[in-house]
């Protein structure tokens, strides 16, 4: 056995340390002289007392390390339930990791919305549209029941998903019962998933208009940007688009009066008549 000076230049830790480890219960000596009170420890207790220094310095308490000592009975038992914890923080760490892209996700969406917010003037534009490759769902019913094919998309394709929102309205009137309409999203590379379909959504030039405000007012905006293309004379093709830059978050249903919503109407081409 060793004396408390030996043990305590084996494990690196203080005598003063090793006596109060003694009166808390967690490193109990070997041997105590009943004579002169002196301490020695066998070999068993070096690695339970490099054990306990490493919990130290993972800043357990020692009501925790109690704990763990007084339900594990060797040191392969021990390290079995180290190893287990490790597992867990390992765990835990690629969950923060995971809720912090997330969080920043959010975070930019919410700056790009704002961004745009700050910076449209809510006229009618024209510009171009790239291709895009998309994961759509068809829908029948209300506009409002939307959300239902936007999560199927999201439980598929969720990694994939490379852009904002958007609706396809194949109706050239408004429908508040038995719309016929398409909710899309961009994505990066074709995957199969039942009840989705995956395409290329074409593009071209169009007009388009962004919309602040809740949905049940984007009539206001439609006739802005119909009267628009009546006025230029421009002939517009169905489907029409909205693509939804802001609207509710994916934690709060946010502020309908700071949703986002921009309308697309694409341009037929002389080709196309």
């Amino acid at each position: 056995m060793f004396s408390i000076g030996e043990f305590s230049k084996i494990t690196g830790l203080t005598i003063k340390t090793l006596r109060f480890y003694h009166e808390q219960g967690i490193l109990v000596p070997t041997h105590v002289d009943s004579g002169s009170g002196y301490r020695f420890y066998g070999e068993s207790k070096v690695e339970t007392a490099r054990v306990i220094a490493a919990l130290r310095e993972l800043e357990f308490s020692i009501a925790d390390i109690s704990q763990i000592l007084s339900n594990h009975d060797d040191d392969s038992d021990l390290l079995s339930y180290l190893e287990s914890r490790h597992h867990e923080i390992q765990q835990r760490v690629r969950n923060d990791r995971r809720i912090a892209k997330q969080l920043q996700e959010i975070i930019q969406h919410e700056r790009d919305a704002n961004q745009k917010m700050s910076d449209t003037n809510y006229t009618v534009l024209e510009k171009s549209l790239e291709p895009m490759l998309i994961a759509s769902v068809r829908m029948t019913g209300k506009y409002s029941e939307c959300g239902r094919g936007f999560s199927q998309i999201g439980r598929h394709f969720g990694p994939l998903i490379c852009g904002k929102p958007m609706m396809l309205c194949h109706d050239e009137e408004f429908r508040a019962e038995d719309a016929n309409f398409e909710v899309a999203m961009p994505i990066k590379r074709k995957k199969d998933a039942k009840g989705i379909e995956v395409r290329e959504l074409g593009g071209g030039r169009c007009l388009s208009l962004m919309h602040l405000g809740p949905y049940e007012e984007l009539s206001r905006s439609y006739e802005k940007i119909l009267t628009h293309a009546k006025q230029q004379g421009a002939d517009y093709v169905v489907p029409s688009r909205e693509v939804y830059h802001k609207g509710p978050g994916m934690i709060f249903r946010g502020n309908p009066k700071k949703y986002l919503t921009e309308i697309q109407l694409l341009i037929r081409e002389p080709s196309e008549s």
